[in-house]
């Protein structure tokens, strides 16, 4: 597959051509097609989480010095997460170099997305290991932190938990119970899907990286659900 196309779709040019093929495959490639010397990209998503958390928190310190570190969490959150990453993927058409087994081809569902969210944390990985810090921040703050205006006029980086609970205490007098639902993954990747109770009635659900994400989105599904947005 040739990725020419894509680094011009992103700006980036690699010198290392196999740190960007490396970036789009999938350990259920390398388990069906036993490609010779060629890795799957899970050390390359480990290291890009990494960068893309420390530029997006450099980002949201320097443009946003009246917010205080709850809300800079919460802006952080809103951007770093599995639906925003494989949407922002998705608008780079990503999908479409994905090194992928036939069967996960298949499937275009949730499972998707979260491999689209760790396919482009994986490439700022490549990105910081080809070109440097400077190269991979200002791929971030280009395609990723740029969506934060959008973000802050929906409001949906608000703390969705605690919201969540000012209303179900004020117009039910109940209060929240998460639980964990489903947890898929090897340990270093889990995603975990959570779902948010009221008096033992289900109320929203919600996935993420960590149980904190998946509580968050739960809570703001709940919202929805019940008009209290």
């Amino acid at each position: 597959m040739q990725f020419d196309t894509f680094e011009d779709k992103i700006g980036v040019s690699f010198r290392d051509k196999s740190l960007l093929r490396q970036a789009f495959t999938h350990r259920s490639y390398i388990n069906e097609f036993r490609v010779d010397k060629l890795e799957h990209n899970e050390r390359l998503e480990f290291l890009g989480d990494a960068v893309l958390e420390l530029a997006t928190t450099d980002f949201l310190y320097k443009q946003y010095p009246d917010k205080n570190e709850g809300e800079l969490t919460s802006l952080r959150a809103a951007v770093v997460n599995a639906i925003t990453l494989s949407d922002i993927a998705t608008s780079l058409g990503m999908d479409e170099y994905l090194l992928l087994s036939k069967g996960e081809r298949k499937d275009t569902g949730k499972a998707r997305q979260y491999i689209l969210a760790n396919t482009i944390e994986a490439l700022i990985g490549a990105i910081y290991l080809d070109r440097g810090y400077d190269t991979a921040e200002e791929f971030i703050t280009r395609t990723i932190s740029s969506r934060l205006k959008g973000i802050l006029e929906k409001g949906v980086w608000t703390d969705a938990k605690s919201l969540f609970q000012e209303k179900a205490q004020d117009q039910l007098g109940a209060t929240p119970l998460y639980k964990v639902l489903k947890e898929i993954g090897p340990d270093h990747d889990k995603q975990f899907t959570s779902g948010v109770y009221l008096r033992d009635n289900l109320t929203g659900t919600g996935q993420g990286k960590s149980k904190q994400e998946a509580e968050q989105a739960a809570a703001r599904d709940a919202l929805q659900k019940k008009g209290w947005k």
